[in-house]
Order: structure tokens, then C-alpha cells, then sequence
């Protein structure tokens, strides 16, 4: 089944399924189909990433938030994102995705997306999201969660969460890659 087909079936089941609070789990079943393979024959390490876009989806239609979004003229995107493999996906293999906001601070959103077959983790994505407005700028994940969520408090975010923002701020404040780049420029490249 093509991506564009699962995007729609997730689309129309979400607004039949019962409507969840925001910071409830999610879970949505899918079979991995010859389209997501790679010449190992399992799930290519990108289609996790597009499916966990499809489990955002479903949490957002049925708790809500899309309608508190579409009525402000917000929308979310992806600032960050990261997986942890444990095993592989084969050909025709059924799994479950489940998605849930762990926590915010000031700026951002994180949620955790396990991948599972039969009740064991077989990958773990975490995903650090920002609001924006479409007449332009960025919003503080507070004022999202206040208007989704009035008087909400951030659970308390794990330590790993923590440290993966550290190792964020380390890449992007790494002189050594903009020094890479400008050698590979100077190339010709």
C-alpha cells in the first residue's frame, strides 16, 4: 500500500475512532508491504519516519488540537528527530506504532513513537516539535499547550531528553562543520 493511501485511511478513521485527551497514547497498526523495503528486504530506516508523521496525525485529529490549531493559524513541524533500531521490520511483518507528548518546555514539544511487534519494542523514535503561525513566527510550546490544554503543565521530562538537547546545541555550535563545508565549496563541490 502506497503512503498516500495509508495518509488517507489515517486521515478518515481518526475522525470515527473515540476522541482522546492530548497527552493520551495513540496506537495504530500497520503491515509492512514491499514498498517499504530496501534491498535487505526489511522496513527502510526512512519509512519509520513517515509513519511516525501518520501516528502524529492520528493523535492530533482525535484529540482535538488540529481544530484548536486550524481556528489560531498554527501548524506544527518537526524541529528534530531521532530512532533507535533494535530489530528489524521484514517484508509482511504486522506492527503497531504508538505515539505520546512526553513533555515541553519553553519551545518545544517531545514525543516518543515505539514501533512493536506483539508487545516488544523493536524501535523507539523521539521527536522534538515547534508550533509556528502561518503570518509568521514561532510560538512557545506554553502558549500551545494553554490553548489546548488550559492551565496544563509539562509532565516532567526524562533525563535522555535532556541530554539529547545537549547534544543538539553540540552539533549545531560545531565550527567543524562549517569548516568542512567551505573546503567542499572551495572544491567545487
Amino acid at each position: 500500500m502506497n503512503l498516500i493511501f495509508r495518509m488517507i485511511r489515517v486521515l478518515l478513521v481518526a475522525r470515527r475512532r473515540a476522541r482522546i485527551h492530548p497527552l493520551d497514547e495513540t496506537s495504530l497498526s500497520f503491515r509492512v508491504w514491499p514498498t517499504d523495503v530496501d534491498v535487505l528486504m526489511h522496513m527502510n530506516n526512512g519509512r519509520y519516519f513517515t509513519l511516525m508523521d501518520l501516528g502524529r496525525f492520528d493523535g492530533i485529529i482525535r484529540s482535538g488540537v488540529r481544530t484548536t490549531l486550524k481556528a489560531r493559524d498554527w501548524y506544527p513541524v518537526v524541529a528534530s528527530e531521532t530512532i533507535r533500531f533494535r530489530e528489524s521490520l521484514a517484508l509482511f511483518a504486522r506492527f503497531e506504532l504508538r505515539t505520546r507528548i512526553i513533555g515541553w518546555d519553553d519551545r518545544s514539544f517531545y514525543l516518543r513513537q515505539l514501533f512493536l511487534v506483539r508487545g516488544r519494542i523493536v524501535a523507539i523514535g523521539l521527536v522534538r516539535a515547534m508550533f509556528l503561525k502561518h503570518s509568521g513566527g514561532t510560538l512557545s510550546a506554553t502558549e500551545v499547550a494553554h490553548a489546548v490544554i488550559p492551565g496544563a503543565t509539562s509532565p516532567i521530562l526524562p533525563r535522555y531528553v535532556a541530554r539529547w538537547r545537549e547534544a543538539e546545541s553540540d552539533l549545531s555550535h560545531d565550527t567543524r562543520i562549517e569548516s568542512s563545508q567551505n573546503r567542499w565549496t572551495s572544491l567545487g563541490v
